[in-house]
C-alpha cells in the first residue's frame, strides 16, 4: 500500500534514497551498522536500488552455463555461479566449473561456488544445486542406450576430482537444497559454508540410480578415516550410517543435521543469516590460502570388501522379504553396498579412488539399463514425483 506524501504523490514506501519515515516525513537511508558489512548483497526491498547479485561485481567470464566473477572490492577471491534451472549440473556447467578452477589457480587465492538465486527478490535460501542434469544426459541415452551415458558420468566424476585436487581451495557456499550432484560437489570441496537452512542428501535412489559423482567413494573414504581414528579395522561399523543415508535417500532437515550425517565436517561453518553466506565463504578461502593450503594427496583406502557386502545384503533380504522394500529397491541398495564396501575384494584391502569411481560408474550404467529405473526417471521428469516400483 502506498504512502501519501506532500504533493499528492503515492509512490512505494521504499525508494533508492531509503525508506519513508512518517515520523520525520522524509526518506531515511538504510542502516550502515558494521554488521551489514558482512552482507555482500543485502536483502532487497521493493523499490530500492539494491544490487542484482546475478550481475553485480566484475564479470571475468560468462556463458550460458556459468558466470565467473569477483565481488566489488574483493579481487582476491573468484566466485562461480551456475545459471541452469535449479542450478543443476550438466556437462556445460562442469566445463564452466573446471574453467573457474583454472582461472583461480592462475590469479586468485581460491574459488567460491555460490548461487545468487539465494538472494534474489529478498527471498534467500534458493537452491545450491538440485544435482546432475538428467535431461541433458537424455540425448546420449537415446542414441547409445545406458552405455551412452557413461562418458557423461565420467565427465561428472572428473569434474568433482578436479574440485578436490585443485591447487587452490574451492569452498562451497550452500543454502536451500544440495541434492545428489550438489551434495557431491560439497563433499569434494576443500571446505563448506552452509546456511542453517540447507538440505543435503544423496537422493539418486529416488530415480532408481546410485550416486555416481563420487558421493559413495567419499562415504568409503570417510568411513576409513573414522575407523583409523578409532583404531579399528571394522570398517563396516563406520559405513552403516553412510550406507543407510544413501540407500534411503535421506535428506538433512538443516545444516546441523547434515553435520551429524557426515555431509558437513565439524570444521565446516554454519551461517545463521543466509545474507552473510558469501562473505563467510570468501573469508574461508582467504583463511585456507593464508594458512598455506595444499591439495590433499591421493591415498589408498581400506574397504570392508565382500564380507561387508554380504552382511549388508543379509539385512536387505529381510527387508525385501518382509515387504518393506521392493525387489528393485533391493537391487539398488545392493549396488550401493558393493561400491561403499569396495567391491569383490578381501576385507581390509587397499583400493584407489579411481577403483571406487569405476564401481560407481558401472553400477550407475547397469541400473540405467533396467526398465524399472527408466520408469522412475521418466516419472520424475514428467511429474516431479518419485515412482515406487
Amino acid at each position: 500500500m502506498g504512502v501519501r506524501r506532500p504533493g499528492g504523490r503515492e509512490p512505494g514506501v521504499h525508494a533508492a534514497q531509503g525508506s519513508w519515515s512518517p515520523a520525520t516525513q522524509q526518506f531515511v537511508a538504510r542502516s550502515t551498522l558494521p554488521v551489514y558489512q558482512r552482507q555482500v548483497f543485502r536483502a532487497a526491498l521493493q523499490g530500492t536500488a539494491e544490487l542484482d547479485p546475478r550481475k553485480a561485481g566484475r564479470t571475468v567470464e560468462e556463458n550460458d552455463a556459468v558466470r565467473i566473477w569477483v565481488a566489488e572490492g574483493q579481487d582476491d577471491v573468484l566466485v562461480v555461479s551456475f545459471k541452469s534451472k535449479m542450478n543443476t549440473i550438466g556437462p556445460d556447467v562442469i566445463d564452466g566449473l573446471t574453467r573457474a578452477i583454472d582461472l583461480a589457480e592462475a590469479e586468485y587465492k581460491g574459488l567460491v561456488v555460490w548461487q545468487p538465486t539465494s538472494l534474489q527478490l529478498g527471498a534467500p535460501g534458493g537452491p545450491f544445486s538440485a544435482g546432475a542434469n538428467l535431461e541433458a544426459a537424455m540425448p546420449a541415452f537415446m542414441m547409445g542406450g545406458a552405455k551412452g551415458i557413461e562418458p557423461f558420468v565420467k565427465k561428472f566424476q572428473d569434474g568433482m576430482m578436479r574440485v578436490k585436487y585443485a591447487a587452490v581451495p574451492v569452498v562451497s557456499a550452500a543454502s536451500g537444497i544440495a541434492l545428489g550432484g550438489g551434495c557431491e560437489l560439497m563433499l569434494h570441496s576443500a571446505s563448506r559454508v552452509a546456511a542453517l537452512e540447507t538440505y543435503v542428501g544423496l537422493v539418486e535412489v529416488g530415480v532408481g540410480l546410485v550416486p555416481a559423482g563420487g558421493g559413495l567413494k567419499e562415504a568409503a573414504l570417510a568411513a576409513a578415516r573414522a575407523a583409523q581414528a578409532a583404531g579399528s579395522t571394522n570398517y563396516l561399523q563406520f559405513l552403516t550410517n553412510r550406507f543407510q543415508s544413501a540407500a534411503m535417500a535421506k535428506v538433512s532437515a538443516s545444516a546441523l543435521e547434515a553435520r551429524q550425517m557426515g555431509y558437513l565436517q565439524s570444521s565446516d561453518k554454519v551461517v545463521f543469516n543466509v545474507h552473510e553466506l558469501l562473505h563467510v565463504a570468501q573469508n574461508e578461502v582467504r583463511a585456507l590460502a593464508d594458512a598455506g593450503y595444499r591439495a590433499p594427496l591421493p591415498t589408498l583406502v581400506p574397504v570392508a570388501g565382500r564380507s561387508g557386502i554380504a552382511t549388508i545384503k543379509a539385512s536387505l533380504v529381510n527387508m525385501r522379504d518382509g515387504g518393506f522394500i521392493s525387489a528393485h529397491d533391493f537391487l539398488i541398495a545392493t549396488r550401493i553396498a558393493e561400491v561403499v564396501c569396495g567391491g569383490d575384494v578381501e576385507a581390509g584391502s587397499l583400493v584407489s579412488e579411481a577403483w571406487l569411481l569405476a564401481l560407481e560408474r558401472k553400477a550407475f550404467v547397469d541400473l540405467l539399463g533396467t526398465s524399472k529405473t527408466q520408469e522412475r526417471i521418466m516419472g520424475m521428469l514428467q511429474t516431479g514425483k518419485p515412482v515406487r516400483n
